[in-house]
């Protein structure tokens, strides 16, 4: 109970401190460290806080920088307010719905949108699914119940049936522009921002091809389209090349299974006589990880084995391996989703219905020549 009250008490403060105007949106604050001394509390009472407030859309990180402030005006945890609780609406609010809000990509994608809504005298509330159906199905009816104007959204696990429809199709009843970004439902053929995925795919096993290698496992998430893209581009490029193709070499997981499955996969094909000589990656998260085991087997990147990544992020420089990415406009989506819903709120003529950015391969150093030592 005492540490409930702890941590409540970390949270309150914070919220009080932003409220009152004592942080301004955009503003850093104290970083862990200061804050367990300064309220008397274990580190993980403050990062439990933090992680809560990141989450409710009071805060949001910056890889590298700390933790700041949010612009938006009332927190995901308010949204099922009903409108007489709330006060009067001098600006038009759009919702944002991620998968994720505080890690990895995310962050850019919502500075994009976050600096030219607010630029542009728009509110936001902000709200994250954790990629979990049952979650976005809440995130839906809070913004629903907060009147929103318009909604960007990143859906939530796009190769699987999902049962939320009714509440996109309420938005269009209710004559509500949305916007989803990075994958879409195919059911509902809606307006979207996306990454051609499946040439992502294909550009970076083209690479490893011309590199030399045959032996190329994938790595791919099964459930969103983009994961699935991803694969049929790894397929695609093998058929061009009219390389024999083998279901060991692909290896898919879910949400559900991403932290331990593909990594025992892959451990299992490392046991055998047809090892891989590179490896492509749904993303540079999970080529980190990879990277982390290949080192314990005393492994040389790229000497060794090859290893791509996908997204470009932060991470594809974070480590002492420099690794070979294909690239996400990230900034640019959410400059571009923002566009577009501020032009659906206003009426200001006919948009297109969808947008595909043509990825590229950032070559590092995480890629090289078929290991002539075997």
């Amino acid at each position: 109970m005492a540490q409930t009250t702890k941590y409540n008490m970390v949270k309150e403060k914070i919220t009080d401190w932003i409220t009152s105007g004592k942080v301004q949106p955009g503003e850093k604050i104290y970083s862990e460290n200061e804050l367990g001394k300064m309220f008397g509390v274990s580190r993980h009472t403050i990062r439990q806080a933090l992680g809560d407030l990141v989450h409710e859309g009071w805060l949001y990180r910056e890889q590298g920088a700390g933790t700041f402030v949010s612009h938006q005006q009332i927190p995901s945890t308010q949204m099922a307010l009903s409108q007489s609780q709330l006060p009067l609406k001098k600006t038009k609010n759009i919702g944002v719905i991620t998968t994720y809000i505080s890690d990895y990509i995310f962050p850019s994608i919502i500075k994009g949108i976050e600096s030219y809504l607010t630029d542009h005298g728009y509110s936001l509330t902000f709200a994250c699914t954790d990629n979990d159906i049952k979650k976005e199905k809440q995130c839906l009816q809070t913004m629903l119940n907060r009147n929103i104007d318009g909604l960007i959204i990143e859906p939530t696990k796009t190769n699987v049936f999902n049962p939320n429809m009714k509440f996109y199709l309420e938005l269009e009843q209710n004559k509500i522009p949305y916007l989803m970004i990075n994958q879409f439902y195919p059911q509902l053929s809606p307006p979207h921002l996306v990454v051609d995925d499946e040439y992502g795919g294909f550009i970076s096993t083209e690479h490893l091809i011309k590199l030399g290698h045959k032996k190329i496992i994938g790595l791919f998430k099964s459930d969103d389209l983009q994961g699935i893209n991803r694969m049929k581009g790894f397929i695609q490029a093998y058929k061009a090349y009219s390389i024999p193709f083998f279901p060991e070499m692909l290896i898919n997981y879910s949400t559900e299974n991403q932290v331990k499955f593909p990594m025992e996969r892959l451990a299992e094909t490392f046991k055998t006589d047809n090892r891989p000589t590179a490896i492509i990656c749904y993303n540079d998260q999970l080529a980190i990880q990879v990277i982390q085991y290949l080192r314990s087997l005393h492994l040389s990147i790229p000497d060794d084995i090859s290893i791509i990544g996908y997204d470009d992020s932060f991470l594809a420089e974070a480590s002492e391996v420099k690794l070979t990415s294909v690239s996400h406009p990230k900034m640019d989506m959410g400059l571009d989703a923002a566009k577009w819903i501020v032009n659906a709120v206003e009426e200001k003529g006919t948009l297109p219905l969808s947008y595909v950015y043509k990825p590229n391969l950032v070559l590092r150093n995480s890629t090289g020549p078929y290991p002539k030592t075997l």
